[in-house]
This record gives structure tokens, C-alpha cells and sequence, in this order.
């Protein structure tokens, strides 16, 4: 009997690793004065098989923007950044919308500025913005520009008893852009954010925050420790939210210049940051939810600060004359 070559089994594809998986975003709560170990983070994304290229005619039809790109839609959002002569580098407008006497004279002005004006139909600005309520505008935006530390700082004492909002590590840009509307609402005099492990101000910020953006600085730095340390040189005195080991919120006495410090997403305020703080503030619950989210927490703080405040301000129009 003739032996047989004997087959050898070939793999008919790569073998595939194991599927990655995702875990969900945390809901903002209130700072927790204990922080745990953040994870290392494993950007690793699944190499997909390489599809086989076709010659075929380009398709006519355009591909949205991204939401990382930095498109901002919505007549206020975009009307507020015309009216502050913010960077825009295209702006997509429907006909009924570009000659409003709203909008007429500040698109032309961007024009002049160097700004790309395409007059276009809604659906496209439907594919644009990838379906969102786009109002009949919107506009890709120059990237940020942060205000530095120490200019920011300048700013805020040129008014009585300033506030500024210290962000500790908000990753989510729309608990961001939240914090931002509130802040400059209540009258608070800038923002600072850390450079690693935080949002920026990207377009859904800006988004967000609804036009605050245009009134309201921003500063980014690299140390957020440092940070709150040259505030103190500076004068202002550091309060930062936590869940625990917290005194009340309505029993400080919120005086002379300060700074409200809100915590990250789930982790709440890092352990430097509560040793940086002069004092730690709560919000006593009584419901069975047992923390707020980010943005909610530091709107009623800025709130409580603004209402302490506005009962040691003497308003003559409102004093009775003598008869």
C-alpha cells in the first residue's frame, strides 16, 4: 500500500485576540475625598482583515464632521462666537438664516476675517452635523485659546471678592461645558482645568456651554497643585467639595476672594488636591441618592456663594426714601 502525503492544515485567517471590552462612562457625582488608582489606560483597538480595494466612481455624497472636529451648531452658540470675533474658519449658513439682520452683518465682518461663508441648503447642514438640531448654522471654530494662570488671576481681582472654578480632572465634555454655563451665569470670574486627564474645551463644550465660552477664560495647567498654590499667594482662599469628613455647605461663610474647586467623575477630588484645599465642603442629602453629579454640585455651591453674597449688598434703589 502507497503511503499518502499527509496535509498539512493551513490557517484560513488570522487568529483573532480576545474582544475587547468597554466599559461605560460613570455618572459625575460629587467629590469623594478618596481617589482611587486610576487604571492604565489601553487605548489597544482590534486590528480589522484589510478589505480588498474597488475602483469605483467617488461618491457625491459629503461625509459629516465628526464631533472631535470642531464644529459648533445652533444660532446661539454661533452667534455669540460672531459676536466676540472668535476665530471661524467656515461657516455653513441657509439663505433664509444669512440675510437675518441678526446674523447679516456679523457673517459679512467674518468674511472679512478671513472666514469661508458656503450658503447651503438644510440637508446639507443635516449631513454636516450629522442630524443634529442645527438651527440653519453652523461653523467650524479655530482651535481654543487658553488664558495663562497668572493673566486669569489678574483679571478676576480687578472685581470685589472674585471666584474662580477649579476643575479637578472633569472628563466629560458635557459635564464641562455644563459647569462653564453655570459659572459665568453666577458671575464667576474664569476656570481652570488640568492639562492630562481632562477635557479640553472642544466643540461640544462649546456646545455646552451655550456662548458662556465668549465671556468667560479659561486656563489649562500642567500642575494642578502648583496651581492652587500660586491662587493662595495670590489671595484666594481654596474650598474644595467632598461627600465625607466635609463641613456643611450652608454653613460657610463664603468671604473675600475664592476658589471652588469641583471633583472628577466618579473619583471625586485627588488626595494632593484635598491637602491643597483650606477647607472641604458638602452638600448634605437627604434623599437616597447618595451623590450629585459634577455640574449640579458645583451650580448649587456657586449658587450658595452668589446668595451669602447678595444679602451683604446694599441696593439704594431699593431703600424707601423719607417722606
Amino acid at each position: 500500500m502507497t503511503n499518502k502525503p499527509r496535509k498539512i492544515k493551513t490557517a484560513g485567517e488570522p487568529n483573532r485576540g480576545q474582544p475587547v471590552k468597554i466599559k461605560s462612562k460613570s455618572k459625575l457625582v460629587l467629590a469623594n475625598p478618596i481617589r482611587h488608582p486610576r487604571p492604565g489606560d489601553s487605548n489597544s483597538i482590534a486590528a480589522s482583515p484589510r478589505q480588498h480595494r474597488q475602483v469605483s466612481a467617488p461618491s457625491s455624497a459629503p461625509k459629516p464632521i465628526s464631533e472631535d472636529s470642531d464644529l459648533i451648531y445652533g444660532r446661539h452658540p454661533v452667534l455669540s462666537a460672531l459676536e466676540s470675533q472668535r476665530g471661524l474658519n467656515r461657516i455653513w449658513v441657509t439663505t433664509r438664516l444669512r440675510y437675518d439682520p441678526r446674523f447679516h452683518h456679523l457673517i459679512l465682518q467674518a468674511k472679512e476675517n478671513g472666514a469661508v461663508i458656503d450658503e447651503v441648503e438644510p440637508k446639507r447642514l443635516d449631513q454636516i452635523t450629522d442630524g443634529a438640531n442645527h438651527q440653519g448654522i453652523a461653523a467650524q471654530i479655530s482651535p481654543y485659546t487658553y488664558i495663562e494662570l497668572h493673566e486669569l488671576i489678574a483679571q478676576a481681582k480687578s472685581v470685589t471678592d472674585p471666584v474662580i472654578v477649579v476643575a479637578d480632572g472633569i472628563t466629560d465634555p458635557h459635564n464641562l461645558g455644563a459647569i462653564i454655563r453655570t459659572a459665568e451665569a453666577i458671575g464667576a470670574q474664569g476656570l481652570v482645568i488640568p492639562q492630562r486627564r481632562a477635557a479640553g474645551i472642544t466643540s461640544t463644550v462649546v456646545k455646552v456651554a451655550a456662548g458662556a465660552l465668549e465671556n468667560f477664560p479659561v486656563a489649562r495647567v500642567i500642575n494642578l497643585g502648583r496651581a492652587l498654590e500660586e491662587l493662595k499667594e495670590a489671595g484666594f482662599w481654596i474650598y474644595g467639595t467632598a461627600v465625607t469628613g466635609s463641613e456643611p455647605l450652608h454653613t460657610i461663610n463664603f468671604s473675600g476672594p475664592i476658589v471652588l474647586v469641583v471633583g472628577s467623575e466618579g473619583e471625586g477630588l485627588s488626595m494632593l488636591t484635598q491637602r491643597s484645599c483650606d477647607v472641604l465642603v458638602s452638600i448634605p442629602l437627604l434623599g437616597k441618592t447618595p451623590s450629585l453629579n459634577a455640574s449640579v454640585a458645583s451650580g448649587m455651591a456657586l449658587y450658595e456663594i452668589y446668595r451669602q453674597r447678595s444679602l451683604n449688598t446694599l441696593y439704594l434703589d431699593k431703600l424707601q426714601k423719607p417722606l
